[in-house]
């Protein structure tokens, strides 16, 4: 199934996005899903990305499991909070084991000029 997000709605602290799904025999039904702006603040998830958020939980159903309506669920939300999370620290892990180490000694050596050498 291919989903299309096709615009999405307010409802009492919820935000309801709607999606048109594809099927590979080009038959179309509308599926919508539910996210707790309340929660996506605890979570510290950004608004920008909840409707790929929310693709992604369509996605993850198996093939005669889409229900016309679904809920982000506050499991979904932990998830996805502690997967940036890890994510975030090992990219900071790695930023700082590249680092090379500063060479006092020979500091400005490549832009100066050679030193005649005395006998």
């Amino acid at each position: 199934m291919q989903f299309i997000l096709t615009g999405f709605t307010e409802e009492t602290g919820f935000r309801v996005f709607a999606f048109e799904a594809t099927a590979p025999d080009k038959t179309r039904s509308v599926h919508t899903v539910r996210a707790d702006l309340a929660l996506t603040r605890r979570y510290g998830i950004q608004m920008q990305e909840l409707p790929l958020l929310c693709r992604g939980l369509l996605d993850k159903c198996g093939e005669g499991q889409y229900q016309a309506s679904m809920v982000y669920t506050e499991e979904d939300m932990r998830l996805h909070s502690r997967t940036c999370t890890e994510a975030r620290n090992a990219a900071i892990l790695k930023r700082k084991s590249t680092r090379r180490p500063v060479t006092t000694p020979q500091t400005g050596i490549g832009w100066r000029a050679p030193q005649p050498q005395r006998p």
